[in-house]
């Protein structure tokens, strides 16, 4: 018998943390993994890659401490534009002044400053904006010499040393991935991540070189936090596996007026093929020193949910806030929440997606219909490249989505799609097996009760990629000749 200690969410939609300062040892990733993570990310714009590959030693051992499979997201951290230095650390503005940012390494004043990036140099143009300090500070380019700006300062009162900086409504001729991302791409890669979320997407080339560096040694999840990335976002979704958005950065881009659509929008799209989507930073930012959210995040935390998201994310406030497990336990409670409310069940329902007239997609959509129909306790599927879970993810059952699969990576990989509770299972020869299989996890892993119904979708003959091709009703309980132990 398996003596595991089964963890079982009250919940469909994930949660997915960040490692960092605050959450290093093992006995907090644990904690946080009891209190509700389902993914963690480790960010690699922080840390070296000793200390990632121990957590994610620490993260693979709670895999074999419980009976619930998790996935680890390695973030790169993409191109990071920086201003250079000033004598003093900093200077004072004024609205109207005009400062010289030109390639010169030597500290600056409030007359001129280092912009390090030539290639930032030749794509701006006079009439161009710069967004600085998470646009607390805007200027705007008067003239542009062979290897100088002269830019006009419209908002800001002060800007200090190696402020990162943003430009908005350019397509910037710079890689989304940098030498460091390569390398930092092959450690993560090498220590068995199960996601690669890609900064500074700006159009689909950007994730086809991704995809070929990874060669599906691990899922692409494309980070939306470009302007570009918006204007082009059908072909990047088309080539990735997963999409975060990561609204930090695109609200310093866009309008924040302009977010909350977009947000709508993409997470509508992305969940329309199946694909995770995770919306992203700044949702309980105030408790990286609070023990207790604002009213506002909570009520940002529950839009998403109430989107459609598959995975709500928390950054700082796990990675270096004073309150982590209390910032994991407030976002579950608001994604139980919103599940439990009417208003939740009605929005899924009235914008799920069309079936794509594919026999495997029919199966899916026929299971979901017949679980609400008649009150299952799960929904239960066999997969081997994950795609049956997600085409069952992306119709937001009420119940869990039992997976069952011969593949450990697909396991992890659907930890972030939501309300799927996968099990990495020796293969099924016959639907018969199959059958039996999915009534004993059904049980034994915390989501159906003897005499419960569960509905069953596989292919045959098993092993094959997209051939979901059978469904059956089965009560659990009666069905117990396959051991789980």
């Amino acid at each position: 018998m398996d003596e595991r200690i089964k963890i079982i969410r009250q919940r469909n939609t994930k949660i997915l943390a960040t490692l960092g300062p605050a959450s290093a040892t093992p006995e907090i990733i644990e904690q946080l993994f009891c209190t509700g993570v389902d993914a963690f990310r480790l960010n690699f714009s922080h840390g070296d890659h000793a200390d990632h590959a121990e957590r994610v030693q620490y993260i693979r051992a709670l895999e074999k401490k419980y009976a619930r499979t998790t996935c680890i997201v390695a973030d790169m951290q993409g191109p990071k534009l920086r201003l250079g230095t000033f004598a003093e650390g900093k200077i004072a503005l004024t609205k109207g002044m005009t400062i010289r940012l030109d390639m010169d390494p030597a500290p600056g004043d409030e007359n001129r400053v280092c912009l390090p990036h030539p290639e930032v140099m030749g794509a701006l143009a006079v009439g161009s904006n710069i967004l600085l300090d998470d646009g607390k500070v805007r200027f705007r380019i008067q003239e542009k010499g062979d290897d100088y700006l002269v830019a006009e300062v419209l908002a800001g009162s002060r800007l200090s040393d190696r402020k990162g900086f943003n430009i908005p409504n350019v397509i910037l001729p710079i890689d989304a991935l940098t030498e460091k991302d390569k390398i930092d791409l092959e450690a993560a890669l090498s220590m068995g991540v199960d996601w690669i979320a890609q900064s500074f997407v700006q159009t689909a080339d950007d994730v086809k070189y991704a995809k070929d560096l990874i060669n599906g040694r691990a899922a692409l999840m494309a980070k939306i936090e470009k302007p570009s990335a918006l204007e082009s976002f059908s072909e990047i979704l088309e080539y990735s596996d997963g999409i975060m958005l990561a609204r930090g950065d695109l609200g310093v881009e866009i309008p924040p007026e302009q977010v909350p659509a977009w947000q709508k929008k993409i997470v509508r799209m992305t969940r329309g093929t199946g694909k995770p989507i995770v919306v992203a930073t700044q949702m309980l930012e105030s408790m990286i020193e609070n023990a207790r959210p604002t009213r506002a995040e909570a009520s940002d935390v529950a839009t998403a949910v109430y989107d459609g998201t598959d995975a709500v994310m928390l950054s700082a406030e796990t990675a270096a806030g004073q309150y982590p497990l209390e910032a994991v336990e407030i976002m579950d409670r608001i994604c139980r929440s919103v599940e439990r409310d009417d208003l939740y069940q009605k929005l899924m329902a009235a914008d799920r997606p069309a079936n794509i007239k594919d026999p495997s997609d029919a199966i899916t959509s026929s299971a979901y219909h017949i679980a609400q129909d008649i009150g299952v306790a799960c929904i239960a599927n066999f997969t081997a490249s994950g795609s049956t879970a997600q085409r069952a993810a992306r119709m937001r059952p009420k119940q869990p989505i039992l997976t069952l699969s011969q593949s450990k990576d697909t396991t992890r990989r659907l930890a972030l799609s939501y309300g799927v509770h996968a099990i990495h299972v020796p293969i099924a020869t016959s639907f018969a097996e199959s059958v039996s299989m999915a009534c004993t996890y059904a049980i034994t892993e915390g989501l159906a009760q003897k005499d419960d119904r569960l509905v069953i979708t596989a292919g045959v003959p098993f092993g094959q990629t997209g051939t979901t091709n059978s469904l059956r009703i089965a009560t659990a309980g009666n069905n117990l000749d396959y051991d789980a132990a």
